[in-house]
């Protein structure tokens, strides 16, 4: 069974100031997305899933959907924050979404077969695809969960222009050991990584150490479990007005109690992103690079 990619495009842009899943990058008007849907088809994905909000459907459909509807089956699912388990409402005021764990929920209707996880904002690079869509081609749960993830030094993933959030991973054998989401991660005038653990602590980090960029391999068991993480977040911090539950945070819980192992797939390919408007520029140049290369045609539009 071919894979399945779930693009996650559900996003506020709120430090972009605007929706940068649908900002042009390439020389025809190409987003990022448009890139990892095309790497996707060449490392064998049966499937693209887009989580989207209602808003801004029907120009998401128009600019993003139709490029692809006749290269590879595409699917919609609606993030919605009022879409909360059973005995949960929306606090009133708030306006954030609910984090990348909700926004994966979202497509729990949808996908029945193993699938990959992948920002709409971040440029992955075809090697990475290649490596995950051949591990959950044959990806199945045994005693435990079988979950993957794309590695990426840390180092490779900061912004010039602000501070970013990553999930900060130990490895072991080829296995994720632990992560833990951080925030405002940058370097510092010294020259020193750092960043806010949960606990709200600026700790140092390692530049070397890899970063979950949020490009997950998962098999179907991954929805029960991201729904029962979710109740719990929202008993305890679900009245916090911009409290988030993270997919990181989720793994590493199922990795810590013993129901999952997630192998961390080395890649070739570069990570590079926008997070920042500052952040564009060096985006543009590096897929016009790539495309000088000879990696990416000249259009994909």
């Amino acid at each position: 069974m071919k894979p399945t990619l779930m693009i996650l495009a559900a996003g506020m842009g709120s430090r972009y100031g605007g929706l940068k899943q649908m900002d042009a990058m390439g020389p025809n008007g190409e987003t990022v997305l448009d890139y990892s849907v095309f790497d996707a088809i060449r490392a064998g994905f049966g499937k693209v899933v887009f989580i989207i909000r209602k808003d801004f459907e029907a120009e998401f459909k128009e600019k993003i959907g139709s490029r692809f509807e006749d290269k590879i089956a595409i699917d919609y699912a609606f993030q919605d924050l009022n879409d909360l388990p059973e005995g949960f409402s929306l606090p009133e005021g708030r306006t954030k979404p609910w984090g990348t764990t909700h926004a994966m929920l979202a497509a729990r209707d949808v996908i029945n077969e193993p699938f990959a996880v992948v920002n709409a904002d971040d440029f992955y690079g075809a090697d990475s695809f290649n490596q995950i869509s051949k591990y959950l081609e044959t990806s199945e749960d045994g005693e435990k969960f079988n979950y993957s993830m794309v590695g990426y030094p840390l180092r490779n993933t900061l912004s010039d222009h602000g501070d970013v959030n990553r999930g900060i991973c130990r490895v072991e054998n080829g296995l994720l050991n632990y992560v833990e989401e951080h925030e405002k991660i940058k370097r510092d005038e010294d020259g020193q990584v750092r960043g806010f653990n949960q606990a709200g602590e600026k700790v140092d980090l390692d530049e070397n150490a890899y970063a979950s960029m949020n490009f997950w391999g998962f098999t179907p068991s991954i929805f029960d479990a991201l729904n029962a993480a979710f109740v719990e977040f929202l008993k305890e911090r679900g009245t916090e007005m911009k409290s988030e539950c993270y997919i990181p945070t989720v793994v590493d819980q199922l990795i810590s109690s013993g129901k999952a192992d997630a192998k961390v797939l080395d890649t070739t390919s570069s990570w590079f992103g926008v997070t920042y408007p500052d952040d564009k520029p060096k985006c543009v140049e590096s897929i016009r690079q790539l495309i000088d290369s000879g990696a990416y045609p000249s259009s994909l539009v």
